[in-house]
């Protein structure tokens, strides 16, 4: 028996073997995946890494597109009253000339399945069970590897799982397993692991190995992601720009300049899950973003950023003034004895307040800073969050693109109570507290400012996720 585990990946034609493939080796760009008949024509290998090594080899191979007339072929190789076991009929017959011709595609699966340790025989969970197929398993047990089937496609509504499932424990195969590379189960992977290595017990440590890595590799991705989007929120609740002039026609240019901005920052978050995820740059995109009036000045004075121009009273001249400013602004909003405080302490506000000093001063000139609406950030969380669930019960032979539809509010798959608390809810402290630092914004590609209380931040909001 070989060091790695050799598996040949067998079928009839068209039934979704190197989609099986590629959802295992979550690689959208193995082999050809396509509607049309005997899309593969030669054995392809890859190999599934455990902790850095090699745990298992898997080999897609051609469809069997004509097994009834092999079967016959090489029932005519033996004579009568000769006793031939299974293996030497196949021997027999990869030795004719009719395995380089008429039956070439068989005979490069019987060859693979030979020089492996045992086969996944993929099975259309949609197609009636036919003579054909008893007759592929008939070839593919003449080879005396362990063979187990994969039913595919279950989760379509005209599947015939339990007719194969019937079907194949008459020919003495009892251990079957669903296994839909579109919509693969969440464990779906796991279980096809373990039940191989119930017939290949030889390599059953191999094959856990395997299952513990992947199973901390999707751990780490989940929280990767999370982590991406959770750094697209706090970003967006911490963008704010300045509005040229008081016309509303430079508001409505800024809020179209900022959507398009948040646009485009919020399809850069896609863009990374699917890299993160190893899927296509097309395979989802999120919709345009509605046009809102958006929001400004408020967050000036919400209690994060007073928290943190309290800190800074006591320095500067005009410590004191500012301090009874601040408590103006907090009991009534910028009243008109607050301009007048400001006025007579304008030399010493950027001493107490810090960049504060500029923004309020800013207001008194009339200008406004425009912020991310809340409701935006509900909207780009609910479809981030939808884009997550979609990636994690998506296979890589999916052809469909991810509609980014919001869920409604009882999907009991995105959570309970987590579409209706990012819908109507409050948003979470760590957005809140993002509203009063600018500086957690990137800029021009950089990444944002803020050290270990932004990181703080971006942990918390990725935990609210789930």
């Amino acid at each position: 028996m070989s060091e790695i585990l050799r598996v040949a990946v067998v079928g009839h034609t068209n039934t979704g073997k190197t989609s099986l493939l590629r959802t295992l080796a979550r690689d959208v760009g193995f082999g050809e995946v396509s509607d049309a008949a005997g899309t593969t024509r030669h054995v392809e290998g890859l190999q599934l890494i455990a902790d850095g090594m090699p745990a298992l080899a898997l080999f897609d191979t051609p469809g069997m597109e004509d097994a009834i007339a092999l079967l016959e072929f090489i029932d005519g190789l033996v004579a009568p009253g000769e006793r031939v076991d299974g293996p030497e009929r196949i021997a027999r017959f990869l030795a004719t000339a009719q395995a380089g011709t008429r039956f070439e595609q068989e005979a490069k699966v019987l060859r693979q399945l030979l020089a492996s340790d045992a086969a996944l025989y993929v099975v259309d969970a949609r197609d009636p069970v036919l003579p054909k197929h008893r007759d592929e398993l008939e070839l593919l047990a003449a080879c005396a590897r362990p063979l187990l089937p994969v039913l595919n496609f279950v989760a379509a509504p005209a599947t015939r799982a339990a007719d194969w499932r019937a079907a194949l424990a008459r020919l003495g195969l009892h251990a079957v397993l669903g296994f839909d590379t579109v919509a693969p189960p969440l464990d779906g992977e796991r279980e096809l692991f373990d039940t191989l290595a119930t017939l290949v017990h030889g390599h059953r440590d191999a094959l856990q190995r395997l299952v513990e890595a992947r199973a901390r590799e999707a751990g780490e991705r989940r929280s990767a992601a999370r982590r991406l989007v959770a750094e697209l929120l706090v970003e967006l609740a911490a963008r704010r720009e300045p509005v040229a002039g008081d016309h509303e026609a430079a508001l409505q240019q800024a809020v179209a300049a900022l959507r398009d901005e948040v646009r485009a920052r919020e399809q850069g978050c896609v863009d990374a899950l699917l890299r993160l995820y190893r899927f296509r740059a097309d395979d989802a995109r999120a919709g345009e973003l509605p046009l809102t009036d958006g929001r400004w000045d408020d967050d000036l004075f919400n209690p994060e950023t007073l928290r943190q121009m309290g800190i800074r009273l006591g320095t500067g001249a005009a410590a004191g003034a500012a301090a009874g400013l601040g408590i103006d602004l907090v009991a009534g909003g910028l009243t008109l004895g607050a301009a007048a405080a400001l006025g007579a302490v304008a030399g010493g506000l950027w001493q107490a307040f810090g960049h504060y000093g500029e923004r309020i001063a800013a207001k008194l000139r009339g200008h406004r800073e425009l912020t991310v609406d809340d409701a935006i950030l509900r909207l780009v969380a609910l479809r981030q969050r939808t884009l997550l669930i979609a990636l994690e019960g998506r296979g890589h032979a999916a052809m469909t693109p991810i509609a980014l539809a919001l869920p409604s509010a009882g999907n009991a798959a995105a959570g309970p109570g987590a579409v209706q608390r990012w819908r109507s809810g409050a948003l979470p402290p760590a957005l809140v507290r993002a509203r009063a630092h600018p500086e957690w914004s990137a800029r021009a590609g950089r990444p944002g400012e803020g050290g270990g209380e932004r990181d703080a931040a971006v942990e918390a909001v990725a935990e609210v996720l789930c």
